[in-house]
């Protein structure tokens, strides 16, 4: 068996839980801003959130689980759950561990959301930003394929959609909306109803 198997599958892992993460908060960025407000939205829509951030956690235990079986560089328990346990890369690391609770808090909350209050709910699933920018800035950091262009790219382009996504969401649709203009007292009924129908 190749010794830097457990290498590479703790790369890929990583990278793929990182693109993972990457669409399911730009997926619920997008479910839930006034691009789709008031449309009737397809429950795939949904489904395909709630998958993708499902299929991360998945991806992110292999990660784990790949360190741990690799030799090259020894990972305990509490290197990999305890921020700065860890003497390789300690901060590089300690962002990696912040993103996996993070991500651990908003997908059990997430399954338990039916049994939780609204407000609670509310409070740890937004914690997903700053669960993004913490995965981001270990993957930027720890991993060997910072290095490398088409990747860097990649993750360019994605923070790019992430971010225009979640300012749209929070400034709301830029284009005017369409208001009515009350009608004129001195106009005929017939002749208000007019009015109202053309209003800018």
């Amino acid at each position: 068996m190749n010794e830097q198997l457990w290498w590479y599958i703790a790369r890929a892992s990583g990278l793929v839980a990182w693109w993972l993460l990457a669409f399911a908060v730009s997926w619920g960025v997008l479910y839930r801003s006034k691009l789709v407000a008031g449309r009737k939205v397809p429950k795939w829509l949904l489904a395909t959130h709630r998958f993708t951030g499902g299929t991360a956690i998945t991806f992110t235990g292999i990660h784990i689980g790949a360190l741990v079986a690799d030799s090259y560089v020894h990972f305990g328990l509490a290197d990999l759950f305890i921020p700065y346990a860890s003497d390789w890369k300690s901060g590089a690391v300690a962002w990696g561990i912040v993103a996996f609770w993070l991500l651990a808090a908003v997908q059990i909350t997430s399954w338990l959301m039916q049994r939780l209050p609204r407000r609670l709910w509310l409070a740890v699933h937004l914690t997903s930003y700053p669960l993004f920018v913490s995965a981001t800035m270990h993957a930027a950091t720890a991993g060997t394929d910072a290095q490398n262009r088409l990747w860097m790219a990649a993750v360019a382009l994605a923070l790019v959609l992430t971010t225009f996504l979640v300012s749209f969401r929070i400034l709301g649709d830029p284009r005017k909306t369409r208001t009515s203009t009350p009608p004129r007292a001195d106009l005929p009924a017939r002749e208000r109803v007019t009015a109202d129908s053309t209003a800018p």
